[in-house]
């Protein structure tokens, strides 16, 4: 039996059209897995899709405003409908607003909770009678190292992220016995256009990030094939309600 077979399963990812999410939908497709593009850009989720056939997996796209909880119900039924199941969901979508908290609108608080937090909650409820019906599944949520950290131009982006280490937990516990296991991956300073902004807004940031990280480098999205594929697969039957840092030691060095 190859534990990191997934032939047979259905995933869907939100914020799959790119960067992080991109990477770990081609780790599950490489390993065999049809795969549910979930994104706002049409044509961005249309060139995943492309790319993901092209490793020769199944895969789609359906448009998705992840605040909305109506179209996250849509998707789940839209993704089980066009592959027969839903085993596997990632909950990747995410956004920042970096400012000092006292600079910070309500609305954009709010704005900030509801992507990052309230729509893997929302995700996860409309994900849960299909796996049940599967006979079990598996949760990724995605975190980040401000999971652990505070961000003092992140208020609300660490607060979301904090947040989604408690829902791992707090799901993980309550559908352990339905067999539907939910971790949580954390990662670090990764490649992507939001830290490239984040490098433009804080000039001193790629230093500072070479100096902590003991691997002496940025992260890319593809660092996240492996645990991707590992949390989704029957390799980690028996691991749920983890928080696993991708970061290349960042969180472990002082």
């Amino acid at each position: 039996m190859n534990l990191f077979d997934l032939s047979g399963k259905v995933a869907v990812v939100t914020g799959g059209n790119g960067g992080i999410g991109l990477a770990m939908a081609q780790g599950m497709a490489e390993a065999g897995a049809a795969i549910m593009v979930a994104g706002r850009d049409r044509k961005k989720s249309a060139a995943a899709v492309d790319a993901l056939k092209s490793l020769g997996a199944e895969a789609d796209q359906s448009e998705l405003d992840v605040t909305d909880e109506k179209a996250c119900k849509a998707l789940m039924q839209t993704a089980a409908k066009r592959f027969g199941r839903l085993d596997i969901l990632v909950n990747n979508a995410g956004m920042s607003i970096r400012k000092r908290p006292e600079q910070y609108v309500l609305s954009e608080w709010m704005t900030i909770m509801q992507t990052n937090l309230t729509s893997a909650f929302m995700c996860c409820q409309a994900a849960y009678p299909h796996m049940r019906t599967a006979g079990g599944g598996k949760i990724i949520n995605i975190g980040s190292m401000y999971s652990l950290f505070g961000a003092p131009l992140g208020t609300p982006y660490a607060a979301s992220k904090g947040g989604i280490v408690q829902l791992t937990r707090s799901l993980a516990a309550a559908w352990a016995k339905e067999n539907i296991q939910v971790n949580a991956v954390l990662p670090g300073w990764i490649d992507t256009a939001l830290t490239r902004q984040a490098r433009i807004d804080m000039p001193d940031l790629d230093d500072r990030v070479h100096a902590r990280t003991p691997m002496g480098r940025w992260g890319e999205p593809g660092d996240h094939k492996g645990v991707a594929v590992f949390l989704a697969s029957a390799a980690s039957n028996f691991v749920s309600g983890a928080s696993i840092p991708v970061d290349g030691g960042y969180s472990i060095s002082g």
